[in-house]
């Protein structure tokens, strides 16, 4: 669904100045504070320049001297960011004056322990635990686990340790009630990030929401619960759809920046099959158009997801397989994957690693015609076709209080 779009730079100015649940950031920061920013890495489409640029606007007005501030990548499990992409992100007058660095989720050195909550070991990067003023950007978007992303997840996960990040992406986690896209209430995974941050002492965040057309529709600031909980409520009739019936074929599109690896672009399958509401039919299959311009991924996690996947002859051995032992931090992708190879096929459209495709029990295919096609040998030639445009952005549902999605 599309929103009112919004001057971006004006937005986040009003956010800053009228903080939820929080005095104005000026009036928390003083000179002599260490501080550190965690921003999103570039497989989160977020406007970090102007929301990270705001918020040192506000420092410097506070007397915060640059060479006290770090802004702090939270890549997670992800490959490092390059220098261009921290450009890209930042903008040259941020990179040039401020400290940019990446978090590194394995290195224990660079983590502070903090404690254990639910059985879930906590960790995050030490200078952000230890800086005086610690602060985030974000997008609240749909999130498998999470039930919407944005909010504390950029520090408890983009710069979590990685005990913490498989944990928290663990089977035994993935599968506990409560752990569901959209989902809020109840949800272990979510109350696990909530803990972290609050440990490591994150004060304030600015985050942002954004439409079915990719554009900014809220900007909000503020003490963490209370900023994240507002943008939450703002994103349900944003990004809920209702649906009537079950579909033979559904066409998963992606999107920039998703779309740059399989390890990325498989969220779109596990996104449609693991909806609040099931929407394809059994033995259906599922469409995924997206480039994967990067191959499967170049981090330790996307490495680890298609070791995992390749190794075993089925998607039921790889189950098997990741069951059988203490999974690591990225091998929840390759176990949500399977449950849905389990249960229908899976075809990727236009994508450059056809090889790796296959290799992970799945179908390449040149064109949408093509995949259509077939699709419609597998299941019928009448096939009932459902198009989620953005299924990363979408939370498929039944009931009236959802937009109807288009079939």
């Amino acid at each position: 669904k599309t929103g009112q779009p919004l001057n971006l730079h004006a937005a986040t100015a009003s956010a800053l100045a009228n903080p939820f649940a929080s005095p104005p950031l000026v009036e928390m920061a003083r000179r002599g504070q260490k501080v550190c920013i965690v921003f999103t890495d570039g497989t989160r489409d977020v406007p970090d320049e102007v929301l990270a640029g705001g918020m040192l606007a506000e420092l410097a007005r506070a007397g915060v001297r640059p060479e006290d501030i770090l802004l702090l990548c939270g890549v997670g499990m992800h490959r490092p960011s390059t220098p261009d992409e921290k450009l890209a992100k930042l903008g040259a007058p941020i990179v040039s004056r401020y400290r940019v660095e990446d978090s590194r989720a394995t290195v224990p050195s660079e983590l502070v322990e903090l404690g254990e909550f639910d059985g879930i070991p906590l960790s995050v990067n030490r200078r952000a635990a230890d800086a005086d003023l610690l602060l985030a950007t974000g997008i609240v978007e749909p999130h498998q686990y999470a039930g919407f992303s944005g909010g504390r997840k950029t520090l408890a996960i983009g710069a979590g340790g990685e005990a913490t990040i498989a944990a928290t992406h663990s089977p035994a986690m993935i599968d506990r009630p409560g752990v569901r896209l959209g989902n809020i209430a109840g949800n272990p995974f979510h109350e696990a990030i909530t803990e972290s941050a609050r440990r490591a002492g994150l004060r304030f965040i600015v985050n942002v929401l954004k439409d079915a057309a990719g554009r900014v529709v809220s900007v909000a600031a503020g003490e963490p619960t209370a900023t994240f909980s507002t943008l939450v409520e703002a994103a349900r009739p944003l990004y809920e759809c209702k649906v009537d019936r079950r579909f033979d074929i559904v066409v998963a599109g992606v999107g920039h920046p998703k779309d740059a690896n399989l390890y990325q672009a498989s969220r779109a399958a596990t996104y449609v099959h693991f909806a609040p509401e099931q929407v394809l039919k059994p033995g259906g299959v599922l469409i995924i158009p997206a480039p994967c311009e990067e191959g499967v991924g170049q981090g330790v996690g996307e490495q680890r997801f298609y070791e995992t996947m390749r190794s075993q002859p089925t998607a039921t051995a790889v189950l098997d397989s990741i069951r059988s032992r203490a999974s690591q931090a990225g091998e929840q992708r390759a176990y949500m994957l399977a449950k849905v190879l389990q249960e229908c096929r899976v075809i990727f459209v236009g994508t450059r690693c056809p090889e790796a495709v296959a290799a992970c029990h799945m179908t390449a295919a040149d064109d949408l015609d093509q995949a259509i096609n077939l699709a419609r040998t597998w299941t019928t030639s009448d096939a009932d076709v459902l198009v989620v445009p953005h299924s990363l952005l979408t939370v498929l549902r039944r009931g009236d209080s959802a937009q109807a999605c288009p079939s």
